[in-house]
């Protein structure tokens, strides 16, 4: 399985075995630039395009009746650049039925999620929805001195094993990368927490949405589960094709993402079989228990190669970044699966199966616990 990155082309990619264990209703439809698709009463499709291998986003919008006002709610926004406003505008035109838009919600704070978020709702002077942990580590982002700038990720990186000039200069060099793509974000929001339930869908006919809370992807990602649809708008923790990318960063520099990761997806289990999924990424599926179950034995597998890596010697996160990446990466590329290695590096020592040393060389390396070999 590739992973979540902007490095790997969607469409392109032929289907893989896995792929094919799950079932798309649409077949291979895709809604045209500008333009919407009804997956279901009510819930339209958007694909806006990204500047990235990984070259669009799934957009949603939902039918509804906020205050007595007829519309539609947003779910994701895309990253800012001029050309994701000008697909907006034909969206605008194309697909809104001449209803206005009443709430923008965004399952978390990564720039294609959030990053037009601050122009959407001034223009249609419409509350964001978000996860109160997201809205305040985007505000943070977007704040001089955040911790986001790339002096801080080349460190991090640096003590685990990332030394070399050309990686450390080309890090330095990503001042401002964030707030390239999310310039800013709206002054307030509501917030959305696990199990609230948010009614959503015209006056006639109003829907429950559950709010799913997901966690190793982002701090306090938001899916939304309709129950008596049947409909999971799972945001980035259930993908079809590609395996979220689960890291962990300078900014919270000791964290167990993929165990919280993996903690997360069961959240989804009780979904009906029938369930159909929205991703942010790629197309509506059914298949929501086989792709669980997918994506726990993909980290299995890579858990085993780091496992097996760090019983012949003691190893850095660099030193097992070829093992379980083995294409070639640039920098952009190599920077998500740092971070990937080192959350599975962290599952195992959190787990006493491996054991840590701050080596003399400013790097962090780990080895097999002695109770495990």
């Amino acid at each position: 399985m590739t992973q979540k990155t902007p490095d790997k082309p969607y469409i392109s990619s032929p289907m893989n075995e896995l792929e094919r264990k799950l079932h798309y209703p649409l077949g291979d439809t895709m809604p045209e630039s500008g333009q919407a698709i009804e997956v279901a009463p009510g819930v339209k499709w958007l694909r806006i395009g990204l500047p990235f291998a990984l070259n669009h986003i799934n957009l949603w919008l939902l039918r509804d009746n906020v205050d007595g006002a007829e519309g539609w709610t947003v779910v994701d926004c895309c990253i800012d650049r001029p050309e994701s406003r000008a697909q907006w505008e034909q969206v605008f035109v194309n697909a809104l039925e001449g209803l206005p838009i009443l709430r923008v919600i965004v399952t978390h704070m990564h720039p294609d999620h959030v990053g037009l978020a601050h122009w959407l709702c001034e223009r249609w002077n419409v509350m964001l929805w978000m996860s109160g942990t997201d809205y305040n580590v985007v505000r943070m982002a977007c704040a001089p001195d955040s911790g986001f700038d790339g002096l801080e990720s080349a460190e991090f990186f640096a003590k685990h094993g990332l030394v070399d000039a050309v990686s450390q200069e080309k890090l330095k060099a990503r001042s401002n990368y964030f707030t390239s793509l999310v310039p800013k974000v709206p002054r307030s929001y509501r917030r959305m927490m696990d199990g609230d339930i948010i009614r959503i869908g015209s006056k006639e006919g109003q829907r429950a949405w559950r709010c799913i809370s997901g966690y190793g992807h982002a701090p306090e990602h938001i899916a939304l589960f309709c129950e008596d649809a049947k409909i999971l708008i799972g945001g980035d923790m259930m993908l079809p094709r590609i395996s979220t990318n689960v890291s962990v960063y300078n900014i919270e520099p000791e964290s167990n993402a993929l165990q919280l990761f993996l903690d997360s997806i069961d959240k989804f289990a009780p979904c009906a079989p029938e369930t159909l999924t929205l991703p942010s990424h790629g197309k509506p599926f059914v298949g929501i228990h086989e792709r669980i179950k997918q994506l726990h034995e993909h980290h299995a597998e890579r858990l085993a190669e780091v496992r097996d890596t760090c019983s012949l010697k003691p190893s850095s996160a660099a030193d097992v970044l070829p093992v379980m990446f083995k294409r070639e990466l640039d920098l952009h590329q190599t920077t998500f699966a740092m971070g990937e290695v080192v959350a599975h590096l962290h599952y195992l020592w959190f787990k006493g199966e491996l054991e840590r040393e701050f080596c003399t060389d400013g790097v962090y390396r780990f080895k097999l616990s002695l109770t495990c070999s």
